[in-house]
């Protein structure tokens, strides 16, 4: 079934909202936060959720022929990012464990080891995104959105925050379902895959 531009975003919050947005961030770890870098399988958390954790079944698929844009209308072609590898986060401003994990990354993007594309998926004003970040001081994300939430259904995790990494061929490295700790030694070991 083919859904029209302007029923995806309803239909992804509904599906965010059944899968919880991931629920299980009231912990200092939640399933699959703690597992083996090294892991070739999924993590999963409880029976009735969505899988959590590390996925590495879609490695070596290239980057989506995507586009997000920034609030000014300036466009990003995901499938033009080649040549340093590429942390694409998928988040927004509603979600409590999205909001939780943007530090982190904004850790990571001071680093400069990876460049970090943190893509809201707010269907609201563009300009809100923007000022969200700069109201946390996250200067080093940039104000990216894809407000019919394409890379939603393109990733098809059900939860976010959903983050995938492409080496700097923009092949798939692997894709981390639910909130992280991007500025921890264990999140180092995923990104040193990319290279």
């Amino acid at each position: 079934m083919l859904l029209s531009r302007s029923l995806k975003p309803a239909v992804l919050a509904v599906c965010l909202l059944a899968a919880g947005c991931d629920r299980h961030s009231e912990g200092a770890a939640q399933p699959g936060a703690s597992g083996t870098p090294g892991a070739d399988a999924a993590q999963t958390g409880p029976s009735d959720g969505p899988a959590r954790g590390v996925d590495r079944s879609h490695k070596g698929s290239e980057s989506p022929a995507l586009t997000v844009a920034d609030p000014s209308g300036r466009k990003l072609a995901l499938a033009d990012l080649r040549g340093k590898p590429v942390l694409i986060n998928l988040w927004a401003t509603w979600c409590a464990p999205c909001v939780a994990e943007l530090p982190t990354l904004q850790a990571l993007a001071g680093k400069g080891t990876v460049r970090v594309l943190a893509i809201s998926q707010d269907s609201g004003d563009p300009a809100a995104v923007a000022k969200f970040l700069a109201d946390r001081k996250l200067d080093r994300l940039e104000p990216w959105i894809d407000p019919d939430s394409d890379l939603s259904f393109h990733y098809n995790t059900g939860i976010l925050p959903t983050t995938v990494l492409y080496d700097s061929s923009g092949r798939e490295v692997w894709r981390y379902a639910g909130e992280h700790d991007w500025s921890g030694p264990e999140a180092a070991a995923l990104i040193a895959e990319a290279r």
